[in-house]
């Protein structure tokens, strides 16, 4: 089993930045990727950014070059900075981790007004 706790969420105005934060109990032997999902009210559940074990990048097209996933020195802490947001980033955001299961975080709000 692995948790997933996220923090980092909160209030940002247009053009503001946000870090998020997910720490991991545990990385799986079998780990193949960990991310950030996220969903509007009303909307379907979107993947925002993904990496994988090679350390390879998957991002939404709507925020290649405004958002940036990195991992922590101890390899179980995933990171991901916004910048320039905008109100439609509003949402609740999801850590997430593919091993042989998949696991997800609690999620955090953002949101983006002014």
């Amino acid at each position: 089993q692995v948790q997933l706790v996220e923090s980092g969420g909160g209030l940002v105005q247009p053009g503001g930045s946000l870090r998020l934060s997910c720490a991991a109990s545990r990385i799986p032997d079998s780990f193949k990727s960990m991310g950030w999902y996220r969903q509007a009210p009303g909307k379907e559940r979107e993947l925002v950014v993904a990496i994988t074990s090679g350390g390879n990048t998957n991002y939404a097209d709507s925020v290649k070059g405004r958002f940036t996933i990195s991992r922590g020195n101890a390899k179980n802490t995933v990171y991901l900075q916004m910048n320039s947001l905008k109100p439609e980033d509003t949402a609740v955001y999801y850590c997430n981790l593919n091993a042989i299961a998949t696991y997800w975080g609690q999620g955090t709000q953002v949101t983006v007004s002014s």
